[in-house]
């Protein structure tokens, strides 16, 4: 396998078992290598070892929410230049800006529709 035909590493961080496995199972049909993480908190350790091409954050996580484990991974150093898209059910307007203004770099809304989700994971994985 070249170096092109690499596999893009997508990371899930969900806690819902449900949309975990749904999530999963589309990226995985759509050829990606997918990881997955529970909680903020597991996804700030498994990011460093993995290096995902793109984190899919759940906002509301036991633990640690999203949006702080977004800001923690966007401070450092290391993992600061992996896009992180907020994965959320609070779709409403306005909602969009505020995410964005957290520092997250994209933002897809729950319930997910297969088609546009999975458009929408490969132009954000198309941007690094």
């Amino acid at each position: 396998m070249t170096m092109q035909e690499k596999k893009k590493k997508i990371m899930v961080v969900e806690d819902n078992p449900m949309n975990k496995i749904l999530m999963k199972e589309v990226l995985t049909v759509n050829g990606y290598d997918v990881t997955e993480a529970g909680s903020g908190s597991e996804a700030i350790k498994k990011v460093s070892a993995e290096m995902p091409d793109l984190i899919l954050m759940d906002l509301n996580l036991p633990e640690m929410d999203g949006i702080t484990a977004t800001k923690l991974l966007k401070a450092n150093d290391a993992c600061k230049a992996v896009p992180v898209i907020a994965i959320t059910a609070s779709a409403m307007k306005g909602e969009e800006e505020k995410i964005l203004a957290e520092g997250f770099d994209g933002y897809i809304s729950k319930p997910i529709e297969i088609k546009k989700f999975i458009k929408d994971v490969a132009a954000y994985i198309k941007k690094d």
